[in-house]
Formats: structure tokens, sequence, C-alpha cells
């Protein structure tokens, strides 16, 4: 018991602002500007784009910036592959993330060093990683949604640190003093989520209130509050500028956050900058290359992904880069390369002491619906049929490893046993099942980064309306008419529209794409042989159909998110059952010290002696801004309850999620004092799972 709890523990802690990774940091930077000082001018724009040659004389070995841990280390062979990102965030436990994430350093350490043996040292070898993706989920259309940790800028913010720190730092116990594991890299500095099939030249349109409120505070949080190693700029154009040529957006990054870690392109996104031809649209916004690597490197960029060295060098021969400017460049890439590849590290084993493979991806999964259908029990005769019943890429989602195994729902629903034998029996018909699951949702051969799909409903990896395929509404149509009790279970990376389907289903359950494991783990979560319900929250909003939906391609945020619709949604951001039922009991606030204590009761539970583990939210609503989010999310707890116990769960808020935008100067700021808000504490983003806490804020010193 005390090791469960441990583990379901949802601290993080904050960490400094300063780029110190080595437990020496003196002598790397020493060895740094010796370094400088000795490489000639084009060793050291060499240097500067992401496939490094090796520099013999210096003893500076051949090495590849890029490679992707986006849920375990990908296109590298062997591998892990935990659940996707949005999954990873309807867990609501950051603890859990970061320790998936330290994981992941671990193996990337090991197959980092496995290549070096075999004398490869390129692309997908090295141990600086192109992860996490922290833009906003403003879209359910979006098919690279799936990357990201929702459509909530608190939720994702605190899943990327937690990614952050576990890649750099390890298990989240005693993280301080441990040199950098490997290098994170916050993605798509700025705004982007679609359309795919015009991100080559897409500017998205952005007011300065959206851009300040919704897609910038997880970037600078996470820039805040940890030592992230690189950032990286994204294809799109914000307000008619490329981001990896956008003077604001490198304003902000350096000036206003004071940001010193390494700032990177998107793979061959310069090219967007200059290139005419007619095959792919292009921004086109830079009459020659030199011009457009002159405005990257002359600025910010220090590092680009791809193959524009003549054009680099082009551009320092023109004076558009100067060597001072290419110094600090190779200075800041110097560092960041030396403390991972050069630094003594710990152990695999004393980086991650066990994994958390199973646990994770059964606090992912969401049960959206249950009338009295789950858990399954034993020897339940079921008929299991849909198109992700046997499909075992689908959990695999994208940008992932090749696992060892996989398991499919059927192959995991065939498995299933506890102590005294075969949970179920799948039966071919329905005519003879007890109860009927169908597998449905989407595919990562459906929605993913500029995929090559033109099938009703998708289009170059995103979608064009979000209710389910048409063949699969029908077949749960079909089956409805059998009588029996129907569990829909929905494999997806994004939001589905299910006002069609969701009076025909008894229970539905929302698995996402979840890994090498997920039909074990679907099968533990429907038959509950453990023992304790552990169940996520929705980190996106389930609207009732695409006729909920603004315009696609309209980044205004009026409307969007929980954060801004004002109709219903069908489910809301934050919405998940239990095979426990919990209410909200005496709830408190602390104005001084910023902390919400919350009291929860278990009044039952369908299994006996059921442990529950409910997520206490809590929100903010702001009347003195009118133009502003409807509430926010700005604090989020766990309890830990046997049924018919209570629990009391705290949570401090951090005054960085209070802030407000400032038309007149166009920030961020703290409230004025005397400004009076409402927190709301529960178990959604409906005000109807919420107890209202009106408060005054007072300036602390």
């Amino acid at each position: 018991m005390k090791r469960m709890l441990a583990l379901l523990a949802v601290t993080l802690l904050s960490h400094c602002n300063t780029i110190c990774w080595s437990q020496n940091d003196t002598a790397l930077d020493a060895r740094v500007e010796r370094l400088i000082g000795q490489l000639t001018l084009d060793e050291k724009l060499s240097l500067m784009v992401h496939r490094n040659p090796a520099i013999p004389r210096l003893g500076l070995e051949e090495y590849s910036w890029w490679n992707e841990a986006l849920h375990g280390v990908g296109r590298a062979g062997l591998a892990r592959v935990y659940p996707m990102p949005i999954a990873l965030a309807a867990t609501f436990r950051p603890g859990w993330v970061q320790n998936v994430f330290a994981d992941v350093a671990a193996e990337a350490r090991r197959k980092h060093q496995e290549a070096a043996d075999t004398g490869y040292r390129g692309d997908y070898a090295g141990l600086t990683f192109f992860t996490p993706n922290i833009n906003i989920f403003r879209d359910p259309r979006w098919g690279r949604g799936m990357e990201t940790y929702g459509e909530d800028p608190y939720l994702t913010a605190m899943m990327g640190l937690a990614c952050v720190e576990g890649l750099q730092h390890g298990w989240e116990e005693d993280w301080q003093g441990r040199p950098l594991l490997t290098a994170a890299c916050l993605k798509h500095f700025a705004v982007h989520s679609g359309p795919e099939g015009t991100r080559h030249e897409f500017d998205c349109k952005v007011s300065e209130r959206d851009l300040r409120t919704t897609y910038l505070p997880a970037f600078e949080y996470i820039i805040k509050n940890s030592d992230v190693a690189q950032v990286m700029c994204g294809y799109n154009r914000l307000n008619g500028e490329p981001c990896c040529t956008n003077r604001q957006l490198f304003d902000i990054l350096r000036n206003e956050w004071q940001y010193n870690g390494i700032l990177v392109t998107d793979c061959w996104a310069l090219n967007d900058a200059y290139e005419t031809d007619t095959v792919i649209p292009r921004h086109r916004t830079h009459a020659t290359a030199a011009a457009a690597y002159g405005d990257a490197f002359g600025r910010e960029v220090d590092l680009e992904c791809g193959s524009g060295l003549p054009a680099l060098r082009e551009a320092v021969q023109q004076g558009l880069v100067p060597e001072s400017k290419v110094d600090e460049h190779v200075r800041r890439l110097l560092k960041v390369r030396l403390a991972v590849t050069d630094e003594p590290v710990p152990s695999e084993d004393e980086v991650c002491r066990e994994p958390v493979l199973s646990g994770i991806e059964r606090a992912s999964m969401v049960l959206l619906k249950n009338d009295n259908t789950l858990p399954l029990a034993r020897g339940t005769r079921v008929h299991l049929e849909g198109p992700n019943a046997t499909d075992t890429l689908m959990p695999l989602g994208n940008y992932n490893g090749t696992p060892d195994h996989t398991v499919s729902i059927r192959e995991g629903l065939l498995k299933i046993r506890d102590g005294k034998g075969n949970m179920l029996q799948l039966v071919a018909t329905a005519d003879s099942a007890d109860v009927i699951v169908y597998a449905g949702g989407l595919s990562p051969q459906l929605e993913g980064e500029e995929l090559q799909v033109d099938e009703p409903g998708f289009y170059r990896g995103d979608r064009t309306q979000i209710e389910l395929p048409a063949y699969q509404v029908s077949d749960i149509r079909r089956l409805k008419k059998t009588g029996k009790p129907l569990v829909l279970l929905l494999c997806t990376g994004s939001a589905l529209g299910l006002e069609e389907v969701v009076d025909e289903a008894d229970a539905i359950l929302v698995a996402w794409y979840g890994g090498e494991d997920m039909g074990s783990a679907v099968a533990w979560q429907m038959c509950f042989p453990a023992g304790n319900s552990l169940f996520g929250r929705l980190p996106v909003t389930f609207y009732r159909n695409t006729r909920q939906l603004p315009p696609f391609d309209d980044y205004a945020m009026q409307d969007r998110t929980y954060r801004y619709m004002e109709a219903e949604p069908l489910f809301p951001f934050g919405y998940g059952l239990d095979y426990c039922s919990c209410r909200m009991g005496k709830v408190n606030f602390d104005p001084a010290s910023l902390t919400v204590t919350a009291t929860v009761h278990a009044d039952s539970c369908r299994m006996p002696k059921g442990i529950t583990n409910p997520i206490v939210q809590v929100y903010l609503k702001n009347p003195s801004d009118p133009d502003g989010p409807c509430k926010q999310l700005v604090g989020v707890g766990e309890g830990h309850l046997f049924v018919g116990e209570s629990d009391e769960v705290s949570i401090q808020l951090d005054p960085f999620w209070l802030r407000q935008y400032n038309p007149a100067s166009g920030r961020m700021e703290k409230p004025a004092d005397g400004t009076r808000f409402t927190l709301q504490v529960g178990f959604s983003s409906d005000d109807r799972d919420l107890i209202d806490l009106p408060f005054t804020y007072h300036n602390r010193k």
C-alpha cells in the first residue's frame, strides 16, 4: 500500500531557472571557451547544423542533434513505447509522467552507447531530443494533437515540465545534483496547431491577448521553472513572419523570459522562407536563402535542423551574421552537447528504478459512461469486434520506437487472468454473448503529421469532421439492436463527436493510443482484478459535433476549448468516471499561502475493498476580465482512499497562474490589489461538478 501511494504521488518540484547541468559547471565553461578559441570559422559553422562532422584534432566526434522521444525513444530500433502524450495528459498526474521520461532517458543513454560502440553517430543516436510538444490542442481536427498534452495551458505546462525534468534529470525523487542525462526541447515555438496540409505557408493570425493567455504560457512557465536545454521554432508564420525568423518571438524568448538555451529550427523550416518550388506552397518571405539565414542566425537561432550550411556560410560572408554572433551560438551548442555526451552520469539502475508502464496506461484511460456494465464479472462471455480489435500498430501512435512486443485488444482480453484463472470468454457472435465490446475510433494512419490521406472526414493528417466514421456508427446501431449491453471502446488521439452514438452505448471507455501493452491494460481496466480504481480525466473537451467548432484555420480562441466556449459540450474538460463514487466535502482556501484544501469522500464502489484515486481540480474565474476565459485550470491534486473513507487533498496554487492580461502593456501581470476572483473546486470543469470559493486577491511582498 505504501509503495502504491508513493507511485501515485503527484508531487512536482520547482527547479532553478538557470542553465546549470554539469557537476563541474566552471570546468565545462572553460572547456567550451578553449574550443571556441581553437575552432576555425568554417568549423564553427559546421556545428550549427544538426549533423555535426567530426573534428578529430579537437577531440570532437561526429554528432547528430536529431533524436525523438515523444513517448519513448523513437526511430532507433527496439525501445519501450508508452502511451501518446495526450493519453499521458489524461492521467492528470505529472509525477508519473516524470517517471516515464526518466525511464526513457535511461533507455536513451543505453542506446546511445550501443550506437557509439558500433561506430554509428548519425540521426536518432544522440542524446538531444526534440521533445516535448507543448502546443495547445486548440481544435480536435488537428492531426498532431495526439502529440500534445491537451487544450489547457496549465495542464500542458505541468506535463511538459514533468517530461523535461524526467528526460534531463531522471526520477522525480532526489533529482538535484544530477548532471544532464539527455537534453529536452520545447516545441513548436509558437502557436502552431494545424492545418497540416498548409503548414509550410500558413500564417497564424493571433491577437496579443490570445498569444499571451493561451499560446505562450506553457512555454514561459517551463522556461522559468526548469533548465530546459532547447526550444524549437515552428514551420508556420505568426502574424506575417515565419516563426524561425520572427522578431517578436525572439524578443519574448531572449529578452522577456531571459532564455539562454538553444533555439533550433524545425527540420528544414528555413527553406519555407525562400524556396519557390510549386510542389509545396511556401511562405516565400525572403528573396534569398542567405537573407533567411541572416534573419535567423543573425538574430537568435543557434542550430538548424536541415541542410543549409552553404546558405549559412553565404550569410556570414555577406556580413548578415557577425562572427561574434557565431561564437554566441556555438557557445550554447557546445555546452549542451558536451554536458550530455562527455559528463559522467548515474547508472541506468540509479536513473530508473522500476517500469511504470502498466500503471500509466490504466491511469490514462477515461471512463465517459457506465450504466452498471463495467467492470465485467469473471466468466463473462464477450463478443469483440471493430476496426481496432486486433490492430497492433494503432496503439503505438506516431514518433514511436519499435517495441519488443505488442498486445492487441483481443489478445489482452484473451490473456486476462487473476489468481482463479481465465476472467473472460470471447465468443464469435453477438447473439451468444453476455456483453458486446466494440473497439472503434481512429488510427494513426488517418490522423497525424502531414499524412498523405484524403479519405472522407480526413485530409493530410487532419480531420474535416470529428464524428466517428459512418460505417462505425452503422456498426454500433446494428449491435445495439441485439439488446445486449454494449461497451464502446474508443482508440483515438483526439476528441470525438459522439452525439450520434452516446445513447446507443451502455459504457464508453477512451483508451487513446495506449502504447505497447495497451491490450493488457484495457483488459485489466475492464475486468478490474487489480483492486484499485484508477482512471484518467479528459485533457480535451469532447464537443457534441463538428458544428460546435469555429473554422479550423481561425486561431482566435473565442468559442474554443472549455476556457472560451459558451455552448454545452457532450463531455467537459476534466471529466471522467470511476468505479467508485466520490463526493466533495468541506472545501477551504487559505489566501495567505494560496492553498486549497478539499475533503473527498468515497461512498461506494463496484468492487469489494476498492481503493480510489480521485482527481481534484481547481479552476479560477475572473469576473473583472470579461474578455478573458470563462474559467481556467490552476491546480490539480489527487486523493487516495478506501470506500467509506475520507481524504484531505491539499493543492497549493502558483501565483503565475493568477496573472491577468493587461491590454495597456500587452503583457501578463499579477492582479491588482483587491481583485475579486472565484475559485471552483471539484471533479471536472462543469459548473455542476464544482464548489465555488470567492476570494479577494491581495498583493504579497
